[in-house]
């Protein structure tokens, strides 16, 4: 669509979804065009229609849509099989806690344009180019509660073959899929061949239809317009191939005139879409990482639950939220690969404390969390706002807990772990065991909710209670496994309760279990010894290919220190993202050093291992962002403290950063600045929207000399171009730093900018590069 209106004369930086009032008949053209060229499905001109986007407008969301799918009406009416599908952009706005926007605000937004779209006659709801897993959650969730239409979604992926927030293939389809979703796909992102390895990687995780409406390859300026390097044969001869690998649905984004839909819709014609393979693939995951179970032995770490740990009773209660965040990267660093999540206490407000920890955490690790809880309400909300695909912990065999627990994990697409008791008790035999798990599994499927979404957990008794009953456990762990496909969970530790030398009943009890096919144990990975008997179970059981960990784990032990100084602990700090301890111990280091200091020797040299672990991907935007923000906690309290005692203030260089006139995206723009702040520079941010005016009197009145410029929108691309001319014939000596999703270095160039930065962690070294150079 946005392609067509620019050819059509949409002026730069107008909002195209205006034009559904303003002026009909050029959007009405538009469709019977695509159409014409043998379009099944006409997206309605609804990207960027919501209350955001609008509020500077003279309509309201519901007029603009209600306009738009009028006119998809007008233009498919008498024609069969054709089919209106709401077109659903991001919101423009990160959601807390990378930006300011609550998943509740998000998910009204996206109500209202729902509610809108389908009252007006849409019949499809495509919900594309989202870059935030949780984004992409709220807005299905919208979808879902509100209505029973199709419901179609595609994120971008970049070039690393995950979206801007970090989210991965894998990750995007089992939160997808669990969400209930009718379609899934990409969309935007790249041209048609870059995207194979990507269309790929759906097809291998997903079990409903794929979707795919690439770009016409990378976008060129050329004499003040944009073109695009794929023509409309080479294009299809590419989608032509997905097809054959298992692609079933197929349109065009950036730069596809119906001259492309076309050349698809004749390249395509008496191909037969192949079957789709049912997966059953056993997944939790969090925005980023997914941990597939039956692979390998995965590791559940236990030390998040209050029960017998006064310390955390203590925390818990005094809201210390950063001794969580200490145990949660704790187990991550001790090869943890998901965290049990309990803060059950009597005397606290559980539901609210299981949210803030859950955001708290997934702000730190990259690792997916299981939601403890025996609250029915706890769980519920939990599993509403948890960034990914959970696991509940759990339910049993008892049918009211059934009744209970399985609508939330089919609604939010979960994991449950599933206790084998029921109205009972715990049974004594393994016999019995089965008996409630198949129980729980045969109710779970008149849920809906598929043997892959369930966990067992056999529970074990206490040796010293009753010795016989440990076997039993044990026994049960086949006998389940024999007969459903589903994996086994255990918690282990319970076993020693009562007993002399638990850790040698504890260790010898895991490595039977493992033995018996154990995929899970939930245990306490920062105990070496329980963690020395999975390590070598992976290489007696060939999990551990080459006896790779093993060999990087115990080839070369060599005693570490683990007393830290007070820098080394400010930029752990930092690294791991502490907010409350980064402020008490930078103004605990101002009593030895000046405030430059700290910036220069501690803080900085933590932001950049934190920038190489995010390039290397090791770390995402989250833990980013979170890193970003404890530096400046910490910033700001030595700036407080030094205006207090009258001392040197840091005072960095001058930055000066802007979205261009007609783009009201600044979502990049604003990472960028955090980042930036957070090294010592002084940002001047105008905004989004900003005219070459403004950018010009703030650069003279600021005595600028390095300018940041975003453009998200191909149609803003020329005034990004405009500015800059006019800054370099005002200011010759001026450097421009340009950034956005239809830029390229290429491109960036020649619109005359001196540096492209692909991202947050390359605008900082842009910045170092130009405050080096002669003239600044």
């Amino acid at each position: 669509m946005g392609t067509m209106l620019q050819k059509s004369g949409l002026k730069t930086g107008e909002l195209p979804e205006i034009l559904n009032i303003s002026e009909p008949e050029v959007i009405y053209d538009i469709h019977k065009e695509y159409l014409n060229a043998g379009a099944n499905i006409v997206t309605t001109n609804t990207f960027g229609a919501n209350r955001l986007k609008l509020k500077n407008s003279s309509y309201t969301t519901e007029e603009v849509i209600a306009a738009a799918v009028k006119i998809a009406r007008q233009a498919t009416e008498g024609l069969k099989e054709k089919y209106i599908a709401l077109d659903i952009g991001p919101i423009g706005t990160l959601l807390s806690p990378l930006g300011t926007l609550s998943f509740n605000e998000a998910y009204d937004i996206f109500k209202e344009q729902i509610v809108s779209g389908v009252k007006a006659g849409a019949n499809i709801i495509l919900i594309e180019t989202m870059t935030d897993i949780y984004e992409l959650k709220a807005a299905i969730l919208a979808a879902k509660e509100n209505y029973a239409l199709p419901v179609f979604c595609t994120m971008s992926f970049q070039n690393n073959g995950r979206t801007f927030t970090g989210t991965d293939t894998a990750t995007f389809v089992a939160v997808a899929e669990g969400l209930g979703v009718d379609v899934l796909g990409v969309n935007c992102s790249l041209g048609p061949k870059e995207l194979q390895a990507t269309v790929d990687e759906l097809l291998k995780y997903s079990s409903i239809p794929v979707m795919v409406q690439a770009n016409a390859g990378l976008p060129k300026y050329i004499n003040n317009t944009t073109y695009y390097d794929i023509d409309p044969e080479e294009y299809s001869r590419e989608i032509r191939i997905m097809a054959e690998k298992g692609v079933v649905i197929f349109g065009g984004c950036c730069g596809t005139t119906p001259e492309y839909i076309k050349s698809l819709s004749n390249a395509l014609n008496g191909l037969n879409p192949l079957k789709i393979i049912k997966k059953h693939f056993t997944t939790a995951t969090s925005s980023s990482k997914t941990v597939f179970f039956g692979e390998e032995v995965k590791i559940i770490g236990e030390r998040i639950n209050p029960t017998g740990k006064k310390r955390l009773k203590e925390a818990l209660r005094e809201n210390n939220l950063d001794y969580v965040i200490r145990e949660a990267i704790s187990q991550q660093d001790s090869g943890s690969e998901i965290l049990d999540i309990n803060v059950g206490l009597p005397d606290i407000n559980e539901k609210e404390m299981m949210i803030r920890a859950i955001t708290e955490v997934q702000s730190v690790v990259s690792l997916p969390l299981q939601i403890d809880s025996s609250n029915i309400d706890v769980l519920n909300a939990a599993a509403r706002i948890y960034n990914g695909k959970p696991i509940i912990n759990s339910v049993n065999g008892k049918k009211e807990s059934m009744e209970k627990v399985f609508p939330i994990i089919k609604k939010y697409g979960c994991l449950v772990v599933a206790l084998t008791l029921d109205e009972d008790g715990i049974p004594t035999t393994s016999a019995k065991r089965l008996e409630i798990a198949s129980t729980i599994i045969e109710s779970a499927k008149s849920y809906g909710i598929p043997e892959e979404n369930i966990l067992i957990d056999p529970l074990v008794l206490t040796a010293s209670a009753d010795q016989a009953a440990v076997m039993e456990t044990l026994k049960a762990i086949p006998l389940i496994k024999s007969k459903y496909n589903v994996k086994i969970v255990l918690g282990t530790s319970n076993v020693s309760f009562g007993l002399p030398n638990r850790k040698l009943l504890n260790t010898t009890y895991l490595a039977m279990a493992l033995a018996y096919g154990l995929d899970a144990p939930i245990t306490d990975s920062t105990n070496e010894a329980l963690m020395d008997v999975i390590r070598s179970f992976k290489v007696l059981a060939n999990q551990d290919k080459d006896s790779r960990n093993y060999i990087h784990t115990y080839g070369n032990i060599v005693a570490e220190s683990t007393v830290l100084s007070s820098n080394d602990d400010l930029k752990d700090i930092i690294i791991k993202g502490l907010k409350d301890e980064a402020k008490k111990v930078s103004l605990k280091l101002l009593e030895q050093y000046n405030p430059i200091e700290i910036v220069n020797e501690f803080m900085i040299p933590a932001l950049d291992i934190v920038g190489e672990k995010y390039e290397k991907q090791e770390i995402f935007l989250p833990q980013l962002i979170r890193s970003a923000e404890t530096s400046k906690t910490a910033f700001e309290a030595i700036k407080e403290k030094s205006i207090t005692e009258n001392r040197e203030i840091i005072a960095g260089d001058k930055i000066l950063l802007a979205t261009v006139k007609g783009d009201i995206h600044d979502i990049g723009k604003n990472i960028v600045k955090l980042i930036l702040e957070n090294y010592g520079y002084k940002i001047i941010d105008l905004g989004k929207d900003v005219s070459t005016e403004k950018i010009v009197e703030a650069v003279h009145k600021e005595n600028i000399d390095l300018v940041g410029l975003s453009a998200l929108m191909t149609t803003t691309v020329k005034n990004m171009e405009d500015t800059i001319k006019i800054l370099k014939n005002d200011f010759p000596n001026i450097k421009i730093m340009v950034g956005g999703a239809v830029l390229t270095p290429d491109y960036a160039y020649k619109i005359g900018a001196d540096f492209y930065s692909k991202d947050a962690k390359e605008a900082i070294n842009i910045a170092k590069t130009a405050f080096k150079e002669d003239g600044i």
